[in-house]
């Protein structure tokens, strides 16, 4: 793990899966955020949410652009791991008792039967929860706590999109007795077939995922790049400081 753009990163997947494993073996609780590119940028610009995220484990890199940046900056082969990746890779394991949480039953319903009908029949015994929608400073914390504690799932993946996603699993943790959580943005809404769908793997690729989100969800989707591009020079030049006053 490293520190890049003032976010602790963990770009290996080998990695990733020896800490979580490391974690759920501890039996206390912890929380994982996917840094994309909204990420990078609500954290230079918001220090309360840069802590938000970096008392989590790690973050993996959910940005496609980053490793283009490290490349350029400090020599570094990384790649993306995004949180499609990632819940992938849970799911083919076939080893964790999960526990799926946010969004809507129009999609945690779908999203169960699809997960349970590609990868693992046990999938249909595991809990889909669908979260109020609110604020993050109205959820009853404790009330859903004791519902996933009664549950006590080894990987807790949540789906409520940034910044709240990761306000709210770092409002929950005091609240959990174990299990690792993950948040994975739009990763549900992939995964049940149902609305948006991720970029095809060629746009991914040459990164320019942001151009399909854009097409997926116009108003949103550029506030967001909007966001990202007029920040984004301030960023690379805070990274370019702390290099040469690294060399001194």
């Amino acid at each position: 793990m490293a520190e890049y753009f003032n976010i602790n990163y963990e770009f290996s997947p080998q990695k990733v899966w020896e800490r979580i494993g490391r974690q759920i073996e501890s039996g206390n609780p912890a929380y994982i955020c996917g840094a994309d590119g909204n990420i990078l940028q609500m954290v230079h610009k918001d220090a309360e949410y840069r802590g938000v995220i970096n008392g989590s484990m790690f973050s993996i890199c959910d940005s496609s652009w980053v490793p283009v940046y490290l490349k350029k900056l400090y020599g570094m082969d990384v790649q993306q791991y995004c949180g499609s990746q990632i819940f992938e890779d849970a799911l083919k394991q076939k080893k964790y008792r999960m526990f799926f949480m946010g969004t809507s039953d129009a999609i945690l319903q779908p999203l169960k039967q699809n997960l349970t009908e590609k990868y693992d029949a046990r999938i249909d015994e595991m809990t889909f929860y669908e979260l109020p929608f609110c604020n993050a400073d109205d959820f009853d914390y404790n009330a859903i706590a004791e519902v996933v504690n009664r549950d006590s799932p080894d990987i807790i993946w949540v789906a409520l999109g940034a910044p709240k996603q990761e306000i709210f699993i770092s409002r929950l943790k005091p609240y959990l007795k174990s299990g690792v959580m993950i948040a994975v943005g739009a990763v549900f809404k992939f995964y049940s077939g149902v609305g948006e769908k991720r970029a095809p793997a060629w746009m991914v690729r040459n990164h320019i995922e942001f151009v399909y989100r854009i097409f997926s969800e116009p108003r949103k989707q550029l506030q967001r790049c909007w966001a990202i591009a007029t920040t984004l020079p301030s960023i690379l030049a805070e990274e370019r400081r702390k290099i040469e006053q690294s060399k001194i």
